[in-house]
């Protein structure tokens, strides 16, 4: 684990976590609903369960998992324009078919054939780190919504196969650095976000060097912040999911 050797914006160590906070049930008409902070950052996970698939589902004999995501028009200093007919936001796009891959990963999509789980991530707040923190969010509200419908038998068991949870870690002056704040990722010379399953393996990393390209020992250095603060964040789902054994245990 990195040593304490840089001062950072906020104080933080290099291996720090922001303050986390996820409060379940933040909205009463999804079947899942999730408030997540990481420092100033801010996300509504939602979570709701439709009957129908993708058509290249059709007649098939599973589910689906997918998701949506946007930052609110408040969500930044300056104004964050709404998507429109005339506007897509191709950043958007990119992070909603990333959150749908993580969570697909962490769910057996049998059990809920026919039917399609939506996960909302709306960005209320916006201060780095706003892909990890809807991730780990999108997470406990799809474990609420799976629980919803076996209470409504819909299904016999949470089919959950693992945790999944994301962080992002960098390198800032030469230093490598967990959980990036905006005013350390816009100077970031590497920026990367790494999605990992609670058994410690990866899902999907996405490491760019934004000023000085990086080399093994801070690729390593970096994965192995990741790995610690996605633990921490894991705990963060148990509690916030209140589990005394993890369902697929």
């Amino acid at each position: 684990m990195a040593k304490a050797s840089t001062a950072r914006p906020d104080g933080r160590r290099p291996d720090e976590l922001r303050p986390v906070r996820i409060r379940r049930r933040y909205t009463t008409t999804p079947h899942g609903s999730v408030l997540i902070e990481m420092g100033r950052t801010q996300v509504l996970c939602t979570a709701m369960v439709e009957e129908g698939v993708p058509r290249f589902l059709r007649n098939g004999d599973s589910g689906w998992v997918t998701a949506e995501y946007g930052m609110l028009p408040g969500s930044t200093r300056r104004r964050k324009p709404r998507d429109g007919l005339a506007r897509i936001d191709s950043r958007g796009v990119e992070i909603r078919r990333l959150i749908g891959r993580a969570l697909r990963a962490a769910v057996d999509l049998k059990p809920i054939v026919g039917r399609t789980i939506w996960l909302d991530c709306d960005v209320l707040q916006a201060d780095g780190g706003t892909r990890t923190a809807a991730i780990t969010g999108a997470y406990v509200a799809l474990a609420d919504a799976l629980a919803w419908m076996r209470r409504r038998k819909l299904i016999a068991a949470l089919p959950l196969r693992t945790m999944v949870a994301a962080v992002s870690v960098g390198v800032v002056a030469g230093q490598p650095v967990l959980d990036l704040a905006y005013a350390e990722d816009a100077g970031a010379d590497v920026d990367m976000n790494v999605v990992m399953t609670e058994q410690g393996k990866f899902i999907e990393v996405q490491g760019t060097a934004e000023g000085t390209p990086f080399g093994n020992t801070q690729l390593r250095a970096m994965l192995r912040l990741a790995r610690a603060g996605a633990q921490q964040l894991f705990a963060a789902q148990e509690r916030a999911l209140r589990w005394r054994r993890r369902p697929w245990a």
